[in-house]
């Protein structure tokens, strides 16, 4: 039978199908990242970072079911981004929330076992001193020691990697020549770790720049236990799992006495969380801090979106000449980095060299003190992120003012409709709905303004008498920050996780409460 001609070109093409050298390379490529990746969460669990560990499987194992698996094949091309949401928003989160249930602190930050070794690594001088020279021979030191009138000496050894134990022996005179002080600072590291064993059969370890002296371990663990004995004293030390420290204890096993660094990092459940209200120190700040972190949040975006409104209608304004020079200077506050103008502005507040003061004080006879008032300090926050955040609210107005058709605006006035008709009837309807979302966003980002805090005012002026350092001017993000980094007993992470939890759960309960507000006023 004769072929039709094209039916060939109409013929289905035959399926592509992956060869077995493609299905080679992928397999083998999905093993070498399993094994490197299976290798690296071996060492970080080894290091007792279960955590980075665990996260380690969770990322492989989707990376290995998404690439691996024919079902998925779709999703390959978005696991970069769920990885990414998954590194960055979600591990985050859920170490903070970890941490907010335990003694995490700049006292507290080993195992029990690392603090264990800790201490057992400490000494002390048990017994005599001895004066004690450095001498540089001809392919090595010696360290000469002298006992009353008795000289003795070491053996010849390499200072870079000397060996652990030396035997001391008499000698007459010394030979070589003196190393002097220096030297024996360069190398007080390797000399720290060299065990002397002097004639009697005590051994003597180096206790100062010149001196060696009997020391002995402080702490020594006893066996089948954790408890360590302080060989100095004769205290047995317990672990105290509720403060997580050691501790010594009486006849009874009660703990006594102070505890000992370092700590060690135990579960104290909600204990950080009931601080927040229970502690007046902690909670009349958070109080304090959150309704101003509110209200410097809603003020922002009242300010910013008034006056970015007001300046979009004017520079879109028919009638002004020159429209298109005051939308470049108007816009040039957003182009300027932000840490500049702040850092500019700290200087024109400056209350005894500032701009601002001495015009104020030349005009009105005035000079306010803005950095010391709780309400300046909290007037000079505002203007200052009113004028960083005007320029995206024009921006954004200006856009929307365009999206507006002409034709609404000449029926309202053949109606006989005026600007502030207008405005309620036409501009401000039309432009609320696309607006909302980006205004929501605006005060999300406000709520945890923490650079302009920092930079400006680094939350001062202080509050009197509260436990963690808290200023008037603190946003909950600063306040969370100074509590992490600069408490007063130490840098409290585990209260800082509580505090950073809490605030997560504070925006996304405003975020949602913004948007269902927003739903029901568009339905």
């Amino acid at each position: 039978m004769q072929s039709v001609p094209g039916t060939d070109a109409m013929s289905a093409p035959a399926s592509s199908t992956p060869t077995s050298k493609n299905v080679f390379i992928k397999w083998s490529l999905l093993g070498a990242v399993g094994l490197v990746n299976g290798y690296a969460t071996i060492l970080m669990y080894s290091r007792g970072e279960l955590a980075f560990a665990l996260l380690t499987v969770v990322l492989t194992a989707l990376a290995l079911y998404v690439f691996g698996s024919k079902k998925t094949y779709a999703h390959r091309y978005i696991y970069p981004g769920i990885a990414g949401m998954i590194l960055f928003i979600i591990f985050p989160l859920v170490y903070t929330v970890g941490l907010a249930f335990t003694n995490y602190s700049a006292k507290n930050q080993l195992s029990l076992e690392r603090a264990q070794s800790v201490l057992e690594q400490r000494t002390f001088q048990s017994g005599e001193s001895f004066s004690f020279d450095l001498y540089k021979t001809g392919n090595g030191h010696r360290i000469y020691v002298k006992d009353g009138d008795q000289l003795l000496v070491s053996p010849e050894f390499d200072i870079s990697s000397p060996s652990a134990d030396y035997d001391l022996s008499v000698a007459e005179t010394q030979s070589g020549e003196k190393e002097k002080i220096k030297a024996i600072i360069q190398n007080r590291s390797t000399l720290n770790t060299i065990d002397l064993h002097m004639p009697d059969g005590s051994d003597i370890r180096m206790s100062g720049l010149r001196k060696f002296a009997s020391v002995q371990a402080l702490f020594s663990k006893i066996e089948g236990t954790e408890d360590l004995l302080n060989n100095k004293t004769g205290e047995i030390f317990k672990p105290n799992m509720e403060v997580g420290f050691y501790q010594p204890v009486d006849d009874n096993g009660e703990f006594i006495g102070n505890t000992v660094s370092p700590g060690f990092i135990v579960d104290i459940g909600t204990y950080n969380f009931e601080r927040v209200w229970k502690d007046d120190g902690i909670k009349e700040p958070f109080i304090s801090i959150f309704i101003w972190t509110v209200v410097f949040s809603v003020l922002t975006v009242i300010f910013t979106l008034v006056i970015g409104l007001v300046l979009a209608s004017i520079v879109q304004w028919e009638e002004l000449k020159g429209r298109a020079v005051y939308r470049v200077l108007l816009i040039l506050p957003y182009a300027v980095p932000a840490f500049i103008s702040i850092l500019i502005f700290k200087g024109l507040f400056n209350q005894s060299f500032g701009e601002i003061n001495m015009v104020l004080e030349s005009i009105f006879g005035i000079s306010p003190n803005w950095f010391s008032d709780p309400i300046l300090a909290k007037t000079m926050v505002l203007i200052v992120n009113t004028w960083l955040g005007f320029p995206y609210m024009m921006i954004l107005c200006m856009g929307l003012l365009k999206a507006i058709p002409d034709d609404l605006y000449e029926a309202s006035a053949i109606d006989g409709a005026n600007f502030v008709h207008n405005f309620k009837k036409v501009t401000l309807p039309l432009m609320i709905k696309p607006l909302t979302p980006l205004l929501i966003a605006s005060f999300a980002f406000n709520f945890n303004n923490f650079v302009m805090i920092q930079l400006l005012t680094q939350g001062g002026p202080n509050m009197i008498g509260t436990s963690e350092p808290a200023g008037y001017t603190d946003l909950l993000v600063s306040y969370t920050y100074r509590i992490a980094f600069e408490g007063s007993g130490g840098q409290d992470f585990g209260l800082a996780s509580a505090i950073a939890t809490l605030i997560f759960l504070l925006v996304g309960a405003l975020a949602l409460l913004n948007l269902r507000f927003t739903k029901l006023e568009q339905d």
